[in-house]
């Protein structure tokens, strides 16, 4: 709202503008009607109080309906004056009709990527279950196959030349390695099928009896282990174990030919969420190859080198979004690596 005292000097302004227009209708004296128009306008005055201004004016000069052509440019000085006004409301009709179309395309929009959500969420389920139940079905034949390898190895082995028993040994090699790639794609799909059942997580001790474990299977290997503590996170205790299963076991294997081997598990709570990451000096990877590390079946190293089903990190990565967080890993080649990973969601 305009000060009364500015308000004044704006009446005052009107009263001699409107003087002069009344005296001489030129296009310039018409022109400050416009601006005093806008000033008011600017200054916060209503409509309603604008009019009230213009009635004063009139009376000030003494101007009536009997005073015929002069009233009537009174009428029109006062006119241009809502000019400014006038378009002021015509660009706020405007920008609400822009802002209604905008919200209504925006709420299609919403409304088409909820169908094409639903739809992802639908087929991934599908693909899961068809994924569960193909690995089911191809258990028996896959051991059939290694039973029957077995077979020839164990009873035919006296009518068979050494080059059949080292085919039959391969067959059986290769039964293994599927047995043990459909026992991943399992424990993936798994992964997505279960419920979760959020609590606190103690991660150091499931950390240490992982650690304890991979001791007892390698007890010729000394390898220096840093376990942070207190190490806790809210999430599902079963499923962030299978994390940890699968970090630690790739650090243990990875360090196997480094002689001064080390591991570290921590978090970093000055980020927010808290970021838990497992570090290790062991072979690591091209930083440039990192996009594939969580995919199935993505191995970055060779099975001689190190053995593995490529499905780990995957699993990884799903039990992972599950919870809400993500996964991300650091590394350079020869020189160990670091996979960090969060069970929360980042903040909006």
């Amino acid at each position: 709202m305009i000060p009364a005292a500015k308000m004044d000097d704006l009446a005052a302004a009107y009263v001699e503008a409107l003087r002069k227009f009344v005296a001489d209708p030129s296009e310039e004296n018409l022109a400050r009607g416009y601006e005093l128009g806008r000033r008011a306008l600017g200054g916060g005055q209503a409509l309603i109080e604008w009019a009230a201004l213009h009635e004063a004016a009139q009376a000030d000069l003494a101007l009536g309906p009997t005073d015929g052509e002069r009233f009537s440019r009174a009428g029109t000085f006062f006119r241009e004056s809502l000019a400014a006004f006038e378009m002021t409301q015509r660009g706020y009709v405007e920008a609400n009709r822009w802002l209604e179309r905008l919200n209504h395309q925006l709420r299609d929009e919403v409304t088409e990527k909820q169908r094409v959500a639903a739809r992802l969420e639908e087929a991934n389920r599908d693909l899961e279950s068809f994924s569960y139940s193909v690995a089911h079905d191809l258990r028996a034949p896959v051991r059939r196959i290694e039973g029957f390898a077995d077979m020839l190895i164990d009873d035919h082995r006296q009518g068979m030349t050494d080059e059949a028993v080292a085919t039959a040994a391969r067959i059986k090699a290769a039964a293994l390695r599927m047995s043990e790639l459909i026992d991943g794609l399992i424990s993936l799909a798994r992964t997505s099928r279960s419920e979760l059942t959020i609590g606190t997580v103690d991660l150091a001790a499931r950390a240490r009896a992982i650690i304890a474990a991979l001791r007892d299977s390698s007890p010729e290997r000394t390898v220096t282990v840093d376990i942070a503590e207190p190490l806790q996170a809210k999430g599902d205790a079963r499923l962030l174990g299978a994390v940890l299963d699968n970090l630690l076991g790739n650090a243990w294997k990875f360090t196997g030919k480094q002689p001064n081997a080390r591991i570290e598990m921590g978090v970093d709570r000055t980020k927010t969420p808290s970021v838990y990451f497992v570090r290790d000096n062991g072979s690591g990877f091209n930083p440039a190859q990192a996009h594939r590390l969580f995919g199935v079946f993505q191995r970055l190293h060779t099975e001689e080198a190190f053995p593995g089903t490529g499905i780990g990190l995957a699993t990884v990565e799903r039990i992972i979004r599950r919870h809400g967080g993500r996964v991300w890993a650091e590394g350079a080649v020869g020189h160990g690596a670091t996979f960090f990973f969060t069970v929360e969601p980042e903040p909006t």
